[in-house]
């Protein structure tokens, strides 16, 4: 019962975290108040650098199958992904807040050019909320995974189907992730330092969670590589993939 009680609080301590989180990142990917041009810190870069790293590390690292099979050792499999969602929001609430802003403005929108992107940044939120909609939110938080394991004592076993969006590209999601950073109206020189960071680390992630799939699903998600490209117009691995072709097997004798 205790340990039950535990997992319990766990659970609904990270969706909490991540309702904290989405209250505190959506200002601060969203932009466009006017940064105070008597500040600036010289120290700016380097801690920003830091607080891209420490997220892009943790989120990756987490991710990685060898790294799952060894933590589960540790956290019951069930709860996995909610401990995930919590180092996620962590590490992301602590890049929002100790963010430092280097007011050097790059860009800045206005008049129907600022009202059009702000719109964009809606839309991208609403495109990623759709697209996380696609694969089910509770896998994406691990409430799903949890709660089958609270009510029938295992979590329920996750298929690969391709709905919406996924018909037409393999990675909605990240698609999303790269209007909320691009879409704002003011680009400091600090916001482009993490939005061309953020791109890089975004793509790269969109090539291992590929190779994640082949991992899992083999040669199912091979095929679907060779169908749907990663991204519209994309050459290489995150368009579309053909599998190599296989040598006929040599006949006996010969």
């Amino acid at each position: 019962m205790l340990k039950r009680a535990c997992l319990i609080l766990i659970a609904i301590a990270a969706h909490l975290l991540l309702a904290v989180t989405v209250w505190f990142l959506y200002p601060f990917l969203a932009g466009g108040s006017e940064p105070d041009l008597t500040r600036h810190d010289p120290q700016w870069w380097w801690i920003d650098l830091l607080l891209i790293a420490q997220f892009g590390v943790l989120h990756s690292l987490l991710l990685r199958p060898a790294v799952r099979n060894r933590l589960e050792r540790l956290i019951p499999s069930p709860i996995y992904g909610c401990c995930y969602t919590i180092v996620t929001c962590g590490s992301l609430l602590l890049l929002v807040l100790a963010w430092r802003v280097e007011p050097v403005v790059c860009v800045r929108l206005e008049g129907w050019a600022n009202t059009a992107v702000r719109t964009a940044y809606v839309l991208s939120w609403v495109g990623l909320l759709y697209s996380l909609s696609l694969t089910g939110y509770g896998y994406q938080t691990g409430w799903t995974p949890f709660w089958g394991w609270l009510r029938h004592g295992q979590p329920p076993r996750r298929t690969f189907a391709i709905r919406g969006a996924y018909h037409w590209l393999r990675h909605p999601v990240y698609l999303s992730f790269l209007g909320q950073i691009w879409f704002t109206p003011l680009m400091t020189v600090d916001r482009l330092l993490l939005t061309l960071l953020l791109t890089v680390y975004i793509f790269l992630g969109s090539y291992f969670k590929d190779r994640r799939l082949q991992y899992f699903l083999g040669d199912t998600y091979r095929d679907y590589q060779a169908r749907v490209p990663g991204y519209p117009f994309f050459p290489g691995p995150l368009g579309r993939v053909v599998p190599p072709q296989k040598e006929p097997a040599l006949q006996h004798g010969r």
